[in-house]
């Protein structure tokens, strides 16, 4: 009977727990494979221990690690992927030592990253995967790649790869060759790397470059997104290359010809132009006039007569336009265009029109602290001063005799063509009852009228011809009045006489108490009203007045 040592000895082979043997493939089973070592049993080992199962075949050999020479069934226990790994750890080891690389296959996905099998089993984080971390990790599994090794735990027996080391250093390397041999004016080939408000970034294959939002078009951009995408693919102009701190400017607009060069003769002030509105804003409008070129319509310039508050109430985005070229300035690249030049200017036969003394209609659009504007036709207003509203009311503020709305007549005063304005006037259609004021009133006249306004020095009384007289607050009684309201009320009839008439400062003064006067009462208070200076306003008959209670107390 054999002794153990003679049965290990057996054809020459010594077997031993952790030795490393060759076996032979005796069958490929779904989930194992059954080598033989040459030893009283056969050993199996599982389906996932092998990297590239297709490559066994039943008859070949590999290396398997032999665990145990019998387990509870009597075989014998072996594994092919802890063979490898004693194999390959050296190998490894003395890599890593040397910052060497290795290939290797990814077998699958863990938390933080991949297992990668290269030799033995060893772990890339996800953020060592590629230059930019990937979102898809289970993409990569089953592909082999180059990897560094960048870390080794010999106790633990523990591999760290990195790939992006690998790539940044071969993209430094083309960095620096990209750097060295680029100059301006050079085409490259490029990939849209990333997006920004200012521009793109473009990879040049290992070197980045700007392509800022002002190089892509001649003409107006609001976004690089609107002619640019991540991942597209283009041609694109070296403009500069600054190698002491590695960037690149680049061009897209620059491959082709510049359309400003030669605007002035491709559009001459005076052409008309079709063209598409690209941009509406509070000023204007933008219309592409061809790619590349786009000239502004100012709101001033699209119409003669209609009151345009901003472009959007007559235009809309991608509308097609016709306008007339109104100035060029190359340098600036701006094109100013004009709308209502299409159309006669109604401005130009506005004093044929309206010839001066011409009664219109029309009506009040807005009123202003100064007088009224009256549409005579869209477009064309005049407008009415408060001095030529009445020729004898003093009108502080028009709305005292109109409102927005209402329907007037007019005599056209004054037409200025070139500033675009009509001076208008209301009281010019009716004689002015001052030219003939002696024939109205005469100092003396016993007169009725109503109350019209109340004042702290005293009262207008409102009398036939729309004309108003002004009574002193001391010629209302013979008896001293403090307050004018205590006896005087708007609306209220009263009897005055006539005491002061100033034609040149279109003035009467009145008197309710010398309605009962006698004309030698009369005759004495005349002197001293006619001693007023011309200049003085109704007013200042106060004065006047307060004499006359000075002279009548002396007495």
């Amino acid at each position: 009977m054999l002794t153990m040592e003679e049965a290990l000895k057996k054809g020459g082979k010594l077997f031993a727990a952790g030795e490393i043997v060759s076996g032979t493939v005796i069958e490929i089973r779904a989930k194992e494979i059954l080598v033989d070592i040459g030893y009283k049993s056969e050993g199996v080992i599982p389906c996932n221990e092998f990297v590239d199962l297709d490559s066994i075949k039943v008859g070949g050999t590999v290396d398997v690690l032999i665990e145990k020479l019998e387990n509870k069934e009597g075989t014998v226990v072996l594994s092919h992927e802890k063979a490898e790994f004693k194999k390959n750890w050296e190998r490894i080891l003395s890599i890593c030592n040397e910052g060497g690389r290795v290939t290797g296959k990814v077998k699958a996905v863990v938390k933080g990253g991949l297992i990668v099998n290269v030799g033995v089993e060893a772990f890339l984080p996800s953020s060592q995967l590629d230059v930019i971390t990937p979102k898809n990790l289970q993409s990569y599994v089953g592909n082999t790649y180059e990897f560094k090794v960048v870390k080794i735990n010999q106790e633990r027996q523990n591999i760290v790869l990195s790939r992006r080391e690998l790539i940044e250093a071969e993209r430094n390397e083309k960095r620096a060759k990209l750097l060295a041999e680029m100059v301006p004016g050079d085409i490259r080939k490029g990939t849209v790397k990333n997006i920004t408000d200012f521009g793109a970034f473009i990879d040049l294959n290992g070197l980045d470059g700007l392509l800022h939002i002002t190089d892509m078009s001649w003409g107006r951009l609001g976004h690089p997104s609107e002619v640019l995408k991540v991942g597209q693919e283009l041609d694109v102009v070296v403009l500069d290359v600054n190698k002491e701190k590695e960037r690149v400017s680049l061009g897209l607009k620059q491959k082709m010809a510049n359309p400003w060069d030669n605007i002035e003769a491709k559009y001459p002030i005076g052409t008309k132009i079709k063209g598409k509105v690209v941009s509406l804003v509070p000023y204007g409008a933008f219309v592409q006039i061809e790619p590349g070129v786009e000239g502004l319509v100012h709101v001033t310039e699209l119409s003669w007569t209609k009151r345009v508050a901003k472009p959007s109430d007559v235009l809309k985005q991608d509308q097609e336009l016709e306008a007339v070229v109104l100035g060029i300035n190359r340098d600036e690249q701006k094109i100013s265009l004009g709308v209502r030049q299409l159309d006669s200017n109604p401005w130009d036969s506005a004093d044929t029109k309206y010839p001066v003394g011409t009664k219109v209609t029309g009506k009040v659009r807005n009123l202003t602290s100064y007088g009224a504007f009256v549409e005579l036709e869209e477009g064309i207003d005049g407008m009415v001063h408060v001095s030529d509203m009445s020729w004898t009311r003093k009108i502080n503020h028009p709305s005292e005799m109109l409102k927005k709305g209402d329907e007037v007549a007019a005599t056209v005063l004054e037409v200025d063509r070139a500033n675009q304005r009509i001076a208008l006037g209301m009281k010019q259609l009716e004689i002015d009852p001052w030219e003939n004021i002696e024939k109205l009133y005469k100092v003396g006249d016993l007169v009725q009228g109503k109350v019209t306004k109340l004042a702290s020095f005293g009262a207008f009384v409102g009398l036939q011809h729309d004309i108003d007289g002004l009574v002193h607050i001391s010629q209302i009684s013979e008896e001293r009045v403090d307050k004018i309201k205590n006896v005087l009320k708007v609306g209220q009839d009263v009897s005055a006489r006539v005491v002061k008439i100033d034609r040149g400062e279109r003035r009467i003064g009145l008197s309710i108490k010398a309605a009962s006067y006698s004309d030698e009462q009369l005759k004495e208070e005349q002197k001293i009203l006619d001693a007023l200076k011309p200049g003085e306003d109704l007013v200042a008959l106060q004065h006047a007045f307060d004499a006359l209670d000075d002279v009548k107390t002396t007495d």
